[in-house]
């Protein structure tokens, strides 16, 4: 690729459907003196849904925090997606 290009990348529009849940708090579930397995509990702000355990690859990969959004896509895929790009992204189907 050349470093001297003059022309603007393409641009793309997503348009992907995804399911997903804002996140309240992201809690270490270490108890004292335990050696953590890096797992997260994951608690979404509406409190319709249950809070619930994401593993260290997804924690270490994503690094979910409070505000953002816990993303799965229609093949399975899990991700974590900052609430300014999710919102400038998406808007919710009813």
């Amino acid at each position: 690729m050349n470093g001297n290009a003059s022309m603007e990348m393409p641009r793309y529009k997503c348009h992907k459907k995804v399911y997903a849940l804002k996140i309240a708090d992201v809690e270490d579930p270490t108890l004292p003196g335990n050696e953590t397995d890096g797992s997260r509990i994951i608690h979404p702000v509406d409190a319709r849904y249950a809070s619930f355990r994401v593993d260290h690859e997804y924690v270490r990969k994503h690094k979910p925090q409070p505000g953002g959004y816990y993303v799965v896509y229609a093949d399975g895929y899990k991700s974590f997606s900052p609430a300014d790009a999710f919102e400038s992204g998406y808007t919710l189907i009813r």
